[in-house]
């Protein structure tokens, strides 16, 4: 215990004017960065998933260098920009749906048997859109085809009449 409380304690001198404006200029990026990467994981919620944590450099607690700066901000960088190709990859997706459902809609008889959700064209909720005979075995038969619009979630109407 006596050779804690005598012991000198060293502080870290500081840099010169311009690393101390890197360094600043560096931890503004940072955090802008940061709040990039959180709103794309908000804007994807919860249809993309996108790694919105910050790895950890070190494990004790210290000031980071102006090199560890730099590779934080370099990979936020990387992050944010496989966050926004994520939100891109998935509305092209959305976009190639309802196209889909628009030539459904269109001609039923070409997509028999097709089954879109609602998610898939970005829609919120539940509910589809199905390509079907009408009249059954005789409209599969006649050639007589439909695209059904489901009313939504099946269990929906049910809970609503159990909590009533």
């Amino acid at each position: 215990m006596p050779q804690v409380l005598t012991r000198e304690i060293q502080f870290a001198q500081p840099g010169s004017a311009d690393e101390l404006r890197a360094r600043a200029e560096l931890r503004r990026q940072i955090g802008r960065l940061e709040h990039h990467l959180a709103a794309l994981a908000a804007e994807g919620f919860p249809r993309v998933e996108i790694a919105s944590g910050v790895p950890a450099v070190s494990r004790e607690g210290r000031a980071l260098d102006l090199g560890e700066l730099e590779a934080l901000r370099d990979a936020l960088a990387a992050r944010v920009e496989d966050g926004r190709a994520a939100l891109r990859e998935r509305a092209d997706e959305d976009a190639r749906n309802r196209e889909l459902l628009d030539r459904m809609l269109a001609d039923p008889t070409q997509y028999k048997w097709l089954r879109i959700s609602r998610e898939a064209v970005g829609e919120p909720g539940c509910g589809h859109w199905h390509s079907r005979p009408r009249f059954g075995l005789l409209g599969m038969l006649m050639g007589w085809w439909r695209v059904r619009i489901s009313s939504g979630c099946p269990l929906a109407g049910r809970l609503a009449a159990v909590e009533r």
